[in-house]
């Protein structure tokens, strides 16, 4: 087998996994285990796992800062409290939280010199409202750590170490 077809048999399995494992806590719990930035998250994790931004470090403070400043900026503009933009669709105040809260994950991130994509979608979700409440931001910050131990580990027992925690190249800033 060609190295291209492992990798993507390896990418097809740690993906399965993963988000395999956290449906079935949503599935089982009622509770947002699973949600689409864990989708960039887990092929980061398996295609990438010695790239700095899919290092553990990473991406558990990119979620982190996501879930914070995505619900600052859904407090910051009165809508935490308010159905979600699917059920009340785009207002002025949904946009300077949606802008607003990518431009300070973003900036925080490179701040912290810890870049993960990924939680520019995690961001998204809350500061539009699709995942607001105190259990759902909890659910959703476990979930993130879960998948990266899920990921971790598959990645040590097929042969591709991921770092424990950040990667030995360090940033992946140019600076």
């Amino acid at each position: 087998m060609s190295e291209r077809a492992r990798a993507a048999v390896r990418t097809f399995a740690g993906s399965a996994v993963g988000l395999g494992i956290l449906g079935a806590l949503a599935l089982a719990t009622g509770q947002p285990w699973l949600f689409p930035s864990l989708g960039p998250t887990v092929m980061l994790h398996v295609e990438r796992p010695q790239d700095p931004s899919s290092a553990p470090r990473n991406t558990l403070i990119g979620h982190a800062v996501a879930l914070l400043a995505g619900y600052g900026l859904l407090a910051a503009t009165g809508l935490a409290d308010t159905p979600s933009v699917l059920q009340v669709g785009v207002s002025t105040e949904r946009i300077i939280a949606a802008a607003g809260s990518v431009a300070v994950t973003a900036l925080v991130l490179i701040l912290l010199d810890a870049n993960h994509a990924p939680a520019g979608a995690t961001t998204l979700l809350v500061s539009l409202g699709l995942l607001r409440t105190p259990t759902q931001l909890l659910v959703v910050a476990a979930a993130v750590a879960l998948l990266t131990m899920l990921d971790w580990l598959f990645n040590r027992a097929t042969g591709r170490p991921m770092p424990a925690w950040r990667s030995r190249t360090g940033g992946d800033r140019d600076d």
